[in-house]
């Protein structure tokens, strides 16, 4: 017990000359600064480490930093995913109306309560389409090959799952 009280007050002692020696050779300034509030940070640290060891418990750095506890805020998740598809519909409904398709409403389906969010579909809805003068009058197939191509350069999905609703 002695001989750890020694080696701690030692080490108290050297890190306390090591500052000053150090403070002593840089100039005066803002760096100056930011060095001592570190070797003040250091000294707090070493006056602080024999603590565990006279409350009689070991401080392991593993418990500290469990993983297995860590859950997942589901409402973050939800939020951030439903965040995601709304800005993904509004771009490319966005897209559809610059090629002349105005009207087109898309509805995403995916699993937004998953971390990674993969999308399982997207519909359609041609219902109120409404084909502006600036656009080529093509027939309902052009024109569903031209939104699905928008789609998918917007979304990585495969072209079987855009469904459409006329």
């Amino acid at each position: 017990m002695l001989n750890e009280l020694s080696t701690w007050i030692m080490s108290i002692a050297g890190i306390i000359c090591l500052s000053v020696i150090v403070e002593l050779m840089l100039p005066d300034g803002q760096m100056n600064r930011y060095i001592k509030g570190t070797f003040s940070f250091i000294i707090i640290l070493v006056i602080i480490m024999p603590i565990p060891k006279l409350l009689g418990t070991e401080l392991k750095f593993p418990n500290i930093f469990d993983y297995d506890n860590i859950q997942v805020d589901e409402d973050y998740i939800y939020q951030l995913n439903l965040d995601k598809i709304n800005k993904v519909k509004e771009e490319v409904e966005e897209e559809i109306e610059n090629h002349g398709y105005r009207n087109v409403v898309i509805y995403i389906n995916c699993d937004i309560f998953d971390n990674a969010m993969q999308y399982k579909s997207i519909t359609v809805d041609l219902t109120n389409l409404v084909i502006s003068e600036n656009a080529e009058h093509k027939n309902i197939l052009k024109i569903k090959k031209d939104i699905t191509s928008i789609i998918t350069d917007h979304i990585k999905i495969d072209e079987e799952d855009i469904l459409y609703d006329e």
